[in-house]
This record gives structure tokens, sequence and C-alpha cells, in this order.
């Protein structure tokens, strides 16, 4: 019979990061709050820890990031204006985000790394598992991964990461995982991690993407935790531990992700996300793509 392993409820999402690689857009605004069509990214994020049964969500928050926790707020003047014309449309689409989850917040403090801010969760979430959703990652709700990593960690205990293929000349912009086939297709068993390899070095090519699903155990080891690459706390390295000795914290999986994706942490990458999810729309794609179309004529 499979082993059973405590049903997971909290996520924690570190929105700590300076966005440098936005400015002057993140001078004054955050740059979880950067819209994506008409809904700032952090709220894709939000949104995909509760779909997948955890709504108890804690924020790693920094200076300046007194927006966050306003947008996930209520907004008591504006619904009641909205109320007033009449938008009910728009007045729900307001009161979404207050209702979406128990939210919870703490300032990291000094930018020490995602190791150090995964550690600062440590007292909300005590001795239990929890899921880690970074916010520069939106994956595509048709496409659950968060709630298949759960899945297995319920089966397996220990930590989950989510690893995706990508081609060798782009490894050394991620962590990356040496990793056994197991019994499941999208499931691999997780022996060696290494933070932002060159190619000539890298295990393979299965990349970690901004979900994890950790034992709390973790928690120890990232106190123990020498800054590593760039001078930060890489909780890369604190999972090497796990996956060296599952004795403490279990064994380390990955589940390998083929599914739609969407990387706004790069400008690039964030335009091509609004349109990817713009041209989806019901309510916008048919005129977008119409108008697209005719555009990328016109430009060729």
């Amino acid at each position: 019979m499979t082993e059973s392993h405590p049903r997971i409820s909290k996520a924690v999402i570190p929105a700590a990061g300076l966005g440098t690689r936005f400015l002057p857009a993140t001078k004054a605004t955050p740059k979880e709050m950067l819209p994506v069509v008409d809904k700032p990214a952090i709220q894709y994020v939000v949104e995909e820890a509760v779909s997948a049964g955890l709504d108890d969500v804690l924020m790693i928050t920094g200076r300046n990031k007194r927006p966050l926790e306003d947008h996930f707020d209520r907004n008591y003047e504006l619904e009641s204006a909205l109320q007033k014309k009449g938008d009910a449309a728009r007045l729900a689409k307001v009161q979404e985000s207050s209702d979406l989850a128990t939210m919870h917040y703490v300032r990291q403090g000094d930018p020490k790394g995602l190791g150090h801010a995964v550690l600062c969760a440590a007292p909300h979430v005590g001795h239990e598992p929890f899921a880690v959703l970074l916010g520069d990652d939106l994956i595509d709700p048709r496409d659950p991964l968060l709630q298949r990593m759960v899945e297995v960690q319920e089966q397996h205990g220990g930590s989950v990461i989510a690893l995706m293929e990508v081609a060798p000349e782009q490894i050394h912009m991620y962590g990356c995982a040496a990793v056994e086939a197991t019994d499941d297709g999208d499931v691999v068993k997780v022996t060696g991690l290494v933070e932002k390899p060159e190619a000539a070095d890298a295990p393979s090519n299965y990349a970690i993407i901004g979900r994890y699903v950790l034992d709390p155990h973790i928690f120890g080891i990232l106190r123990e935790t020498e800054p590593g690459r760039g001078g930060e706390i890489q909780l890369t390295d604190a999972l090497q531990q796990l996956a060296d000795d599952e004795k403490v914290g279990g064994p380390v999986h990955g589940v390998v992700f083929k599914g739609r994706r969407y990387d706004t942490g790069d400008r690039g990458d964030y335009l091509r996300a609004i349109v990817r999810l713009a041209c989806e729309r019901e309510d916008l794609g048919p005129d977008f793509r119409t108008w697209l179309r005719s555009y990328v004529a016109e430009e060729m």
C-alpha cells in the first residue's frame, strides 16, 4: 500500500526582488504588479496555488512592496463607486483578488537569496510540507503542474521540484538536476543539483523552474547553508543535501513539465506572455488576433 503523507495547505511566494531588469518601470512599482493583460502577474501565481488546494498563502516581501498587500486587500472606496455605477462586472473583478486566499506577509529584510527568502517562512509554515511558487514563472491553468507536484509529494514524501527540458545552451541560466527514471513517466528521482552550470558541466538538460514542494526539514539545512553562487544562500544547495541523505527530509523527486509556461522575468518573454494570453482570451482574442495578423503582414 502506498504510504500517505500530510496534506499540503500552505504556499510561499518569494516577492522581495528589486526587478532591476524592468527598470525604470519597477523603480516605484513592484515587478510582481506589472500587468499581464489586465491582471498583475502575482495574481496568476496566487490563483495557481488556490487551484491546487493551497489557500493559505505567505508572501515574502521587502521595501516598496506595499502595493502587493493592497492588491489582495479590500478597496471599499472603489467597490462603493462601482456599486453606485451598477458596474457589477468590474466590481466582481476587484473583489476577486481579495477573496482568493488567506494572505499573510513577512519582510525578508536583507536580500540574501532565494534560500534565505524561503527560510523567512519557517515560523509560519512550522513542521508541515509546503509549496514555493516563484512569481516570474506563470503556469497555464490548463496544465496543473503544482497539483501534480502535490500528488507526488503525498505519494513519496520528501520534496518535489519542477523540471523542464531546455536546450543545452540555455542550461547555464537555471539550476540543473541529475536524475534517474522512475515507474511514472513524468516523475524522476533527483540525485544531484547544480546551480547555473556551464553546458559542459551540466549533468543533464533538465532545468529547475519556479515551483517546489518542500519538506520542512529544508529549514534546518538552510540555517546552516553558507552563501553560494552570487554570494547568496541558494535553495539549490540545500536541496542537494536532501538529495544526498534521504534519512533527513526524505527523497527529492522531480516532475517533468511539458506544458505551457510563461516567463515574465525577461522583457521579451514578458511581452510574448501578454500576446499569447491575450490571443486566447474570449473577450479579447478574436479582434486582437485579427489586428496581430494584419500588423505582422504589414511588417513582413
